[in-house]
């Protein structure tokens, strides 16, 4: 909502918004392109006289400004949808679709794209540090869009995605989420072969080879060309060092990229941002040439700081499986130096439980586990029991602080995953590892 709300402001309206909890990156955004934030959802609200109310899906009945919107048959629109009548109907709209990696490959796509001077407009869920913004509006005729699962709003339960005209469509991954709209994995196929069915004959699919989830979605129905990258796909990619790879198209190499990004997830993310790339007249060579100077994007596996040797890292990483790809890319780097791993559990499918006795196995390559408990509705300490005495769990925020600074040695990697702003952990472990050098 805050990429559509900056979007809106670059169209040339005047624009505010509301929310009950904005913090950065988002509030900064917000607040650098003169849109005024206002804590809350009073009906007082109604007083500065919007043309249009375009309703966020955090925003339910029985929110009181909500209430006065009905009550006195204002006009409002959902968030997608005005996106999809107001930008995206004269685009062409590049959309990244997926449980994992939506953000970065929407990023690398982006960039790609503006590497190559297309000077795409786009609407991301992070801040890719390539641009500094999440979203903007430009005269060129490409859109990439982080193209998301979750419903749309109170009035209107499907997946966003189907409201933005995808033309070119990546579907990257598939697993069960979201379980507080979706009841099993086979929900979220059908709103995936929703997002599918839409997608024009002229356009094009790319989907993950290694994913047998997605191929159970196309089995349902494809009307359009599909390419596979990964796995045993059209699309490879080749590695023998940890700072580069080579891709490879039917077996022939298109070129390489070169750069600081850790995992196989991300060596993946890169085939698919490439591989769309292609499909709007971008050559691989020049997209590979274009990674090598993207810069990833703010809160995924960003360094934060370094106190006397140790690292602190803040990463978005929320699900057991995204936990494992970012653990798993952190330790090929930092080979037997100590990792020492914070997690938030926030999410509303982890707050929920379904993916608690996953979480241990997630963690496997840890040396230290340090897990905040506070306002969950399971144990912590229970589901982590398999880890032993590597795994500790607080509900009090400056208690778990307080036991990494006192843990933590120099060469050790301090890695924070959350998909919030975890209480300004990150700074706050370097500040106070810093009291500790000076002492």
């Amino acid at each position: 909502m805050g990429g559509i709300a900056a979007i809106a402001r670059h169209a040339g309206h005047e624009v505010t918004g509301c929310d009950l909890n904005v913090y950065p990156p988002m509030s900064d955004q917000l607040a650098n392109q003169g849109i005024q934030l206002i804590e809350g959802y009073a009906a007082e609200q109604l007083s500065l006289k919007p043309d249009l109310w375009v309703i966020g899906n955090v925003v339910s009945r029985g929110n009181p400004l909500m209430e006065e919107i009905l009550d006195r048959a204002e006009p409002y629109v959902s968030g997608p949808q005005w996106l999809a009548d107001n930008v995206l109907h004269n685009k062409w709209v590049l959309a990244v679709a997926g449980t994992h990696g939506k953000t970065s490959v929407s990023s690398m796509l982006a960039w790609i794209l503006e590497d190559t001077g297309h000077h795409p407009g786009f609407l991301i869920g992070g801040v890719p540090r390539n641009f500094g913004i999440s979203a903007r509006l430009t005269d060129s005729r490409y859109f990439v869009i982080e193209a998301d699962e979750y419903d749309t709003s109170f009035f209107d339960k499907r997946s966003k995605f189907v409201h933005y005209r995808a033309k070119t469509a990546i579907l990257n991954n598939l697993e069960f989420d979201h379980a507080d709209i979706f009841g099993d994995i086979g929900s979220i196929e059908r709103q995936f072969h929703h997002f599918v069915r839409i997608i024009p004959r002229s356009g094009l699919i790319l989907a993950n080879a290694a994913d047998p989830v997605l191929a159970r979605v196309l089995k349902q129905g494809c009307w359009t060309p599909t390419e596979l990258f990964g796995g045993n796909g059209k699309w490879r990619a080749e590695t023998s060092d940890v700072d580069g790879f080579r891709v490879l198209l039917e077996g022939l190499e298109q070129g390489r990229v070169s750069w600081e990004l850790l995992g196989e997830h991300n060596r993946i993310n890169a085939l698919a941002a490439i591989a769309a790339a292609r499909h709007a007249g971008v050559a691989p060579a020049a997209a590979c040439e274009a990674l090598s100077r993207f810069i990833n994007v703010k809160r995924r596996m960003e360094l934060r700081g370094t106190v006397e040797g140790v690292a602190v890292y803040d990463d978005f990483a929320h699900h057991p499986t995204a936990i494992a790809a970012t653990l798993a890319g952190l330790r090929r780097k930092v080979g037997k130096a100590r990792i020492l791993a914070v997690l938030e559990p926030r999410s509303n499918t982890m707050k929920l439980g379904v993916m608690k006795d996953a979480l241990a196995g997630s963690l496997a390559d840890a040396d230290l586990v340090y897990c905040y408990g506070a306002q969950l509705g399971w144990s912590p300490a229970d589901a982590l029991a398999p880890l032993g005495a590597k795994a500790i769990c607080h509900d009090d925020l400056d208690a778990l602080i307080s036991d990494i600074v006192a843990a933590a040695k120099p060469g050790d990697q301090v890695l924070v995953m959350s998909n919030g702003s975890f209480g300004g952990i990150h700074q706050k472990l370097l500040d106070r590892l810093n009291v500790g050098a000076r002492c």
